[in-house]
């Protein structure tokens, strides 16, 4: 049903979904999944299938494109435009946030461009991830009210530690790693 469709912002959001999910069929596997753009009913969708590569179930999500496409940026990370998003909750953002700046290594001094563009990748992600987070606060809002988490992983997250999804925390978050990418520069 085209309606129902939920909206992927961008290609990168919409990847970083399709990735995040486990499979249906052994609740692991990594999936190579090939996308398309296909219309559903009268809507314009992109199209994600695939095998997981653990035990060959086809995997296959749709999702609407928004009206207005927005490219990827050069020499950052975007994963949509000023509305919060449809597909992941501020608890999976803030999560992906921390699983991207723990992949750096732990002396970027001694790194070489390989590694140092890996950096930088890394650290960009992680910071449009906290960015992502913040969209869903209410302009007058201090906080993230606790019905704003509605996957399992997000919802755990905030259990864990509901002071980091303060405007605050997000903000000051987010900062450190845009210093520690400008170092990087």
């Amino acid at each position: 049903m085209p309606d129902v469709l939920p909206l992927a912002r961008t290609n990168a959001e919409a990847r970083l979904f399709v990735d995040l999910q486990p499979c249906p069929g052994c609740a692991r596997g990594r999936c190579a999944f090939r996308s398309s753009v296909v219309t559903v009913g009268d809507v314009l969708a992109s199209r994600y299938s695939g095998e997981c590569a653990t035990c060959g179930q086809h995997r296959e999500y749709e999702f609407r494109l928004p009206e207005e496409i927005l490219p990827p940026p050069a020499g950052s990370v975007r994963f949509g435009g000023d509305d919060p998003s449809q597909l992941l909750d501020p608890g999976e953002w803030l999560w992906y946030s921390d699983i991207c700046a723990q992949q750096l290594p732990a002396d970027l001094t001694t790194i070489g461009d390989q590694e140092l563009r890996g950096a930088r990748h890394r650290l960009s992600t992680a910071v449009a991830a906290v960015g992502e987070a913040l969209k869903f606060l209410a302009p007058d809002a201090e906080s993230l009210a606790p019905q704003s988490f509605t996957s399992d992983r997000g919802r755990a997250e905030y259990q864990r530690n509901p002071g980091r999804f303060s405007r605050a925390r997000l903000e000051a978050i987010r900062d450190h790693y845009a210093r520690s990418l400008a170092a990087l520069n």
